[in-house]
């Protein structure tokens, strides 16, 4: 009786565990297309979100040979600040291949940015009602056509719920997406995604953009007058993260491909920007914003260059 009892524990264990896990794959997922569309009322582009953060860039690029062996490395680091203008960030190089860059040129970069700023301001308060007007008609309009991309993707792809992740601790809701081949394009950010295959993790309690990944499927112009082209099979991830339980930021964002210029010269190249130290951004100071891995640390504030 003692040896059957003994060995009825571990089976109970087991049991509860399998019960519990059929129960977890039980739950349905959501309705797709209620789904997306509060996916969609929720992206908004990560550049107008970091217009309120100063931040840290650490920006490498590989230059890779036809076999993918690494060539060249730059890696340059960023200490990234809003500006007065919206749109505009002031990424103000600090480091360059491990190499701290000297208090001199830190002062010509930041004499440099100043004296923009000051142009712009200067613009700004001798613009007569009408030059203000047509700013703002066209800061509308730039915004209006972010949400009209926004909009269109979700017109243009065949988007389907995969299933469950869970990505980083946090549950997610994975989707495939795969243009629509009869759709034509009204947008020009619309031309680019129809020619991209993808996966994306969205935060199935904040519906939010966790991760996504994406694959060129054919030949992309790029650059001025379109005379460089990214080649089929071009890769881009971008990775999000929660930062301080409260705003959804970039943490890492990727390209690995091969672009051709004139149809003669080529380059494979890797890059790689990688995001952190978010502080919330005022005039003159920043608030920091802590890490959800040490909820526990004081935050502070300090004085920063009012750009």
């Amino acid at each position: 009786m003692r040896k059957t009892r003994a060995l009825s524990m571990p089976a109970a264990v087991f049991f509860a565990f399998v019960s519990a896990a059929i129960g977890q794959t039980s739950v349905a997922l959501p309705d797709t297309r209620a789904f997306l569309d509060e996916v969609r009322q929720n992206l908004r582009s990560d550049d107008t979100l970091l217009e309120q953060y100063t931040f840290s860039e650490v920006f490498t690029e590989k230059k890779l040979d036809a076999k993918g062996s690494v060539k060249k490395t730059k890696v340059e680091t960023y200490e990234v600040y809003p500006s007065v203008q919206p749109g505009r960030l002031y990424r103000r190089l600090v480091a360059r291949d491990g190499r701290k860059l000297s208090d001199e040129e830190l002062a010509e970069q930041d004499r440099k940015q100043e004296e923009k700023t000051e142009r712009r301001e200067r613009r700004r308060a001798e613009e007569d009602a009408a030059a203000r007007a047509k700013r703002l008609a066209k800061e509308e309009e730039n915004r209006r056509k972010e949400q009209a991309v926004v909009d269109e993707v979700f017109l243009m792809d065949a988007i389907r719920i995969l299933g469950r992740e869970t990505v980083e601790g946090r549950p997610t809701i994975l989707l495939e997406f795969v243009p629509k081949p009869a759709y034509k394009p009204v947008t020009e950010g619309g031309k680019v995604i129809q020619k991209l295959w993808g996966r994306a993790w969205i935060d199935e309690q904040d519906r939010q953009l966790v991760r996504l990944e994406t694959k060129l499927l054919d030949s992309l112009g790029v650059g001025p007058a379109k005379l460089a082209r990214l080649q089929k099979g071009a890769t881009a991830s971008f990775q999000r993260r929660k930062v301080n339980g409260e705003i959804w930021l970039p943490s890492e964002a990727r390209f690995t491909g091969a672009a051709k210029a004139l149809l003669v010269f080529s380059a494979r190249v890797d890059i790689v920007s990688q995001y952190s130290d978010y502080k919330k951004f005022s005039v003159g100071t920043e608030e920091q914003i802590l890490p959800e891995s040490d909820p526990g640390s004081p935050s502070g504030s300090k004085d920063t260059p009012g750009f």
